[in-house]
């Protein structure tokens, strides 16, 4: 079959985006088919700077094309970028047509993929993805009508469970019915546990890990304010921050403020083929986050060994659940994820338990094989298809979304 494959974000950026559509790839290849990625990048210094960015590099197997989101670089014009992913889509598709087109997030890349899909007569499946169902559609009208028309409209929509599915069509008024849930995976080759762990074990003190994007949406600020209150009730504990994002400045001057800075390490960017090395380098995963389409990180963390403090959020309620394979609190409770903090760095009998069901569990549900069929699947069942010819491509321009100004946090 031949698949073109419509990417948000793919590395140098680090974004779940790209582990996820990493990943799809290699499987895709390895069952043969004919791959084409065409991914959006960030070109700028100040893209650069909170995702990573540059054009994304080769992958085996497949032929990659980057696309400079300058569009979005140049005053939040997704439509200039949604316009080019169209036409090299269509230009692609006249060399040697597609099979199927696939977009990772409903939009930008999901709308793109449905006018192109409108345009070729090729069925198309849209992954729905973190900010689809969190923030994107309650950003302007034209957001919320793409959103509404990509998910009534799209051949087939995938989604990484139940709690966001609710979400999502809470938010945007889409059918359940519509939604294949296709849960978040991890290379349990890649992510594993040193050599010689036992579940449990630890460093003196105990070193506390938050990996992933630097985002206040994602808790990082809670989790400082977490080990501030954790120093005052006399818990050791070490930390580390790994990534990069639109708040690291604002943490860095949150950790001096707060007198942690001899307590916390912020370590920046770090390459892909780096981030097993760093999972290896803490003894419990911290993710406070307030949502999330399905968290990789969580899932590396997982097969990496760590015992894992996250929140009942949307995303990582379908994977976590608290006192059994991790510990979890309410979004924005700051008491409340210190106090979890405070067990599990006191608790070792606690955080072998934690770390070992969540080790099993990993292995036996979220493999990669497993989600890579599944998806395969999907392909095989809209291939015949013809696209949605109910689809309306024209959207009104609402100049007052917020996501013109800061389209990074799209």
């Amino acid at each position: 079959m031949r698949i073109c494959f419509v990417s948000r974000r793919y590395f140098p950026a680090i974004s779940g985006m790209s582990v996820y559509a990493q990943n799809l790839l290699r499987e895709l290849v390895e069952a043969g088919h004919d791959v084409t990625m065409v991914s959006q990048y960030r070109g700028d210094a100040f893209g650069t700077r909170v995702y990573g960015g540059g054009p994304p590099p080769a992958v085996p197997g497949v032929r990659v094309i980057g696309l400079e989101q300058r569009g979005e670089q140049e005053g939040g014009d997704f439509e200039r970028d949604i316009a080019t992913m169209v036409e090299t889509i269509a230009a692609e598709h006249a060399k040697k047509p597609f099979d199927v087109l696939h977009a990772q997030y409903g939009y930008p890349t999901g709308w793109a993929t449905l006018l192109a899909s409108r345009r070729l007569g090729v069925p198309n499946v849209v992954s729905i993805q973190g900010g689809d169902g969190h923030w994107v559609g309650s950003c302007c009208e034209t957001h919320r009508l793409a959103m509404v028309r990509v998910l009534a409209h799209a051949n087939a929509l995938l989604i990484g469970g139940r709690s966001f599915v609710a979400e999502v069509c809470d938010r945007l008024g889409a059918d359940p019915d519509r939604f294949t849930i296709v849960p978040g995976a991890v290379d349990t080759a890649r992510f594993t546990p040193p050599a010689g762990w036992r579940p449990g074990d630890a460093a003196e003190p105990v070193r506390l890990f938050y990996h992933g994007r630097v985002d206040r949406r994602k808790g990082v600020l809670d989790f400082l304010h977490a080990l501030a209150l954790l120093r005052e009730r006399g818990t050791p504990f070490a930390a580390i921050v790994s990534g990069i994002g639109p708040d690291v400045d604002p943490a860095k001057a949150l950790s001096t403020e707060l007198g942690l800075d001899d307590a916390v390490r912020f370590t920046g960017y770090a390459e892909y083929d780096a981030v097993p090395g760093l999972y290896a380098g803490g003894d419990v995963f911290v993710s406070p986050t307030y949502a999330e389409g399905f968290s990789n990180t969580i899932l590396e963390a997982m097969a990496a060994g760590l015992a894992v403090v996250s929140t009942h959020s949307v995303g990582v309620s379908d994977c976590l659940r608290d006192g059994e394979n991790g510990l979890m609190v309410q979004p924005g409770d700051v008491p409340a994820l210190a106090e979890a903090l405070h067990r599990i760095v006191t608790d070792r009998p606690l955080r072998a338990r934690l770390a070992a069901a969540a080790l099993e569990e990993c292995r036996r549900v979220y493999s990669w094989k497993a989600v890579g069929r599944q998806i395969m699947e999907v392909y095989a069942a809209v291939r015949d298809r013809a696209p949605d010819p109910g689809l309306d491509p024209d959207l009104p321009h609402d100049p007052a979304c917020r996501f013109r100004a800061e389209p990074h946090l799209l």
